[in-house]
C-alpha cells in the first residue's frame, strides 16, 4: 500500500508539472498575441490573465489561496533571483565595456528565426520561453537539493527529478530553424552558463547564512555582486542559450506564477486588517514613482526618449515589469542595451537599502535617522544626475552616465522616501515594505519579503500586495509603447497628470 501511494504521488508532481508548463507558457502566448503587430510589451497582459487564473483556481474549489495544491506553481513563483541574475550577468559586461571603453566583436553565433509559430512569437523566441521554464525549474530544484532545503512540504523528495527533467530538457530544446556557426558549441555554453549559476546561487546562499547572525541580508543582494562581477571579468562570453532564454523569457515566466498565486490571494487580502492601506500606496505609489521619475527625467533631465526614459525608470526602481520589457527588446534595442546597466548600477545602492532594512527587520521598526541621511543623498545624486543628462545633448557617453546617476539616486529617494513616508504616517514595518516594494515593482524587495525577511505573513501576501500595481501597468506599458510608436518621444502632458494623481493618492493613502 506504501508503495502504491508513493507511486500515485510520483505520477501526480509529473502531472503538476506538466499543468504548470502548460499554464505559464499559455499565459505568455496569449499575452503576446495580444500585442502582436504594435509595440506595446506582453507584460502589461500577463498580470490580468495570471490574476484571473489564480482567482479562477480558488473561486472554482479547485485550490486554496496560497495555492499549496499546485506545488510546482509555486516553486516557479520563488525563482526570481535566478531570473535575474542574466540580467546581472550582462550589466557587468556592459559596465566593464563602458569604464574601459572596450570595443567587442558584434558578430553573434546565432541568428533567430524570423518564422512565426504563433502570433507575435517567432519560432526561435518560443523555444526560449519553453526553455526558460525548464531552466528555472531546473536550477532551483538542483539548487534546492544542493542546500539541503527540506520544509516538509510535498516537493521535498522530488527536487532531484524535476532538477534532473528541467535541465535535460533545457539542453535539447534549440531551435533547429535558427542559424548558428557551431551548434556542439552554442549548446555546451548552454550547460556551462547554467552550471556558473547553480553555483552562484549555492554560494550566495552560504554567504547569507554565514553572515546572518551579523545582518540579515537576503540571498539576492550576493547573487547580485557575484553576477556582476562574473560579467565584469568575462566581457567577452558570448551569450549560450541559457542567458538568452531568461534575458527574453525568465521574468515573464517568473511574473506569470506569482501573479497566479498573488490572485489565489485576492479574497483572503482584503479582510485583512490595515491591507487597504497597503494596496493603496501600492498603487498609487507606482503613479508617484514611475510618472514622477519620468517627470523629473524629462522637464528638469531633457532627456525625452525611450533610450532613456526607459532604462532609467527600470533601473531607478529596480523595476520587474519594465526591466523584463527592456532586457526581452519590447522597447527597443538601445533600451535593451542600457537597461542591464542601470539595474546593476543601483547594487551600490542596494548595500543601504537591504543593510538598514535587515537591522531594521531585527528591532521591528524602520531606523528613521539612516533611512532620512540615505534619502537625502539620493536626492543629491538625482540632482546631479539631471544636470549631467541636460548637458548631454545626445552624446552616448553623457546620457549613459547621467543616467548612471539618476539609478541609484532616485532608487535611494523612493525607497527611503517611501518607507520614511509610510513610518511617519504609523504602518508597520512589515506593512510598509510590503507597499513600498509594489509600490515601485522592486524585485530586489520583492525576493527578500518572499524569502521571510519580515516574517511569515509578509512572505505569503507579498504575491498578491506585488501584483496590485500592475494594474497600472496597463497605463506604464501601454504609455511607452505609444512613446515606441511616436518616434521615441513620450507625450508630456499625460505624464505629468498621472504624477500629480499619484501624489494625491499617496497623500490620501497616508491619511486615510
Amino acid at each position: 500500500m506504501e508503495l502504491f501511494a508513493d507511486q500515485i504521488a510520483s505520477v501526480h508532481i509529473l502531472n503538476q508539472y506538466w499543468l504548470t508548463l502548460l499554464m505559464v507558457i499559455s499565459m505568455v502566448l496569449v499575452s503576446r498575441t495580444f500585442v502582436a503587430g504594435t509595440r506595446y510589451s506582453p507584460i502589461l497582459i500577463i498580470v490580468v490573465f495570471g490574476l484571473i487564473m489564480g482567482y479562477i483556481l480558488v473561486s472554482t474549489g479547485m485550490a486554496s489561496p496560497g495555492l499549496p495544491e499546485f506545488p510546482i506553481v509555486e516553486l516557479t513563483s520563488r525563482v526570481t533571483i535566478t531570473a535575474l541574475m542574466a540580467s546581472f550577468f550582462v550589466g557587468g559586461q556592459e559596465i566593464r565595456k563602458l569604464v574601459t571603453n572596450q570595443k567587442i566583436d558584434p558578430k553573434d553565433i546565432v541568428v533567430p528565426s524570423s518564422q512565426e509559430i504563433f502570433l507575435g512569437t517567432k519560432a526561435t523566441q518560443f523555444m526560449f520561453l519553453i526553455r526558460a521554464f525548464f531552466i528555472l525549474t531546473g536550477i532551483e530544484s538542483l539548487k534546492r537539493v544542493f542546500t539541503g532545503h527540506t520544509t516538509g512540504d510535498a516537493l521535498d523528495h522530488f527536487y532531484p527529478l524535476l532538477g534532473y527533467i528541467g535541465l535535460v530538457a533545457s539542453i535539447i530544446l534549440i531551435d533547429y530553424r535558427a542559424k548558428i556557426t557551431n551548434k556542439a558549441r552554442y549548446i555546451r555554453k548552454g550547460i556551462y552558463e547554467t552550471a556558473i549559476i547553480i553555483l552562484l546561487l549555492v554560494i550566495s546562499y552560504h554567504i547569507s547564512m554565514w553572515i546572518r547572525p551579523v545582518i540579515a541580508l537576503p540571498e539576492i543582494f550576493f547573487a547580485m555582486i557575484l553576477s556582476v562581477s562574473l560579467g565584469a571579468i568575462m566581457v567577452r562570453w558570448k551569450f549560450g542559450p541559457t542567458i538568452r532564454s531568461l534575458l527574453f523569457a525568465g521574468i515573464p515566466v517568473v511574473l506569470a506564477a506569482n501573479f497566479m498565486v498573488g490572485g489565489s490571494r485576492i479574497a483572503d487580502a482584503f479582510i485583512l486588517s490595515g491591507m487597504s492601506s497597503v494596496l493603496s500606496f501600492g498603487f498609487f505609489g507606482q503613479l508617484l514613482w514611475m510618472f514622477g521619475g519620468l517627470a523629473i527625467l524629462i522637464f528638469f533631465g531633457m532627456a525625452n526618449h525611450i533610450r532613456n526614459l526607459a532604462p532609467g525608470m527600470a533601473g531607478s526602481l529596480s523595476h520587474s515589469g519594465l526591466t523584463g520589457a527592456c532586457t526581452a527588446g519590447d522597447l527597443g534595442p538601445e533600451a535593451a542595451v542600457r537597461a542591464p546597466i542601470m539595474i546593476n548600477i543601483p547594487f551600490i545602492g542596494h548595500i543601504f537599502v537591504f543593510s538598514i532594512l535587515a537591522a531594521s527587520a531585527t528591532v521591528g521598526k524602520l531606523l528613521i535617522p539612516y533611512a532620512l541621511a540615505v534619502t537625502l543623498v539620493g536626492v543629491a545624486l538625482t540632482a546631479l544626475s539631471l544636470k549631467t543628462l541636460r548637458g548631454a545633448l545626445g552624446q552616448d557617453k553623457l546620457e549613459i552616465r547621467g543616467l548612471m546617476l539618476f539609478s541609484l539616486g532616485w532608487q535611494l529617494v523612493a525607497v527611503f522616501g517611501g518607507l520614511l513616508m509610510l513610518g511617519v504616517a504609523g504602518m508597520d514595518l512589515g506593512n510598509a515594505v510590503m507597499a513600498n516594494a509594489s509600490a515601485i515593482s522592486h524585485f530586489g524587495l520583492f525576493a527578500a519579503i518572499q524569502g521571510g525577511m519580515f516574517g511569515t505573513q509578509a512572505a505569503g501576501l507579498i504575491a498578491f500586495v506585488f501584483a496590485m500595481p500592475f494594474l497600472v501597468h496597463p497605463l506604464v506599458f501601454g504609455i511607452f509603447g505609444k512613446t515606441a510608436e511616436n518616434n521615441g518621444i513620450m507625450p508630456t502632458r499625460i505624464v505629468y497628470l498621472l504624477a500629480g494623481i499619484g501624489v494625491i493618492g499617496v497623500i490620501y493613502a497616508m491619511i486615510f
